[in-house]
């Protein structure tokens, strides 16, 4: 019985590019706000969205090329690579979309500095922290599959 989201199918193409797809536009939308280098956690969540981008794109790139090439990539080894990989990079993501999440909060609904400072793109803000959390979505499915899959075999 093949999982959906394994390595190497086409299921696990299509999660791996949706998390590079919402890790990528969270990176774009929060860098284009002015100001957002002023805030920590929104520097974090770049960098953490930067990560999960580039480990979502690779994996993306390895289940393309198992796909093409007909290879199975369900060796205990690699299962084992995914795992951990998955795993930090789901947590990253959680941590810093859970922070930029906080800060949009703080902004918005208890210093009210969106409705003072028309300056501030809250707004842009809240779009890539929305962005953030779809991509860890995707990349906790894509943890707990490989996790499923190691445990299993």
């Amino acid at each position: 019985m093949e999982l959906s989201g394994s390595p190497g199918t086409w299921s696990g193409l299509s999660l791996r590019l949706g998390q590079f797809l919402f890790a990528a536009a969270s990176v774009c939308v929060m860098s284009s706000a002015i100001g957002f280098a002023n805030y920590t956690a929104f520097c974090y969540l770049i960098a953490s969205m930067g990560l999960q981008a580039l480990w979502s794109l690779g994996l993306a790139c390895l289940d393309g090329y198992a796909l093409r090439m007909k290879k199975e990539l369900n060796s205990a080894v690699l299962v084992s690579l995914f795992v951990v990989g998955d795993w930090v990079t789901s947590i990253l993501s959680f941590a810093a979309s859970c922070s930029a999440g906080g800060v949009v909060v703080l902004f918005d609904k208890d210093a009210f500095f969106c409705s003072r400072d028309p300056h501030l793109p809250c707004g842009t803000f809240e779009l890539a922290t929305a962005f953030a959390f779809l991509s860890w979505a995707l990349s906790a499915t894509s943890a707990l599959v490989m996790f499923w899959l190691l445990a299993s075999s």
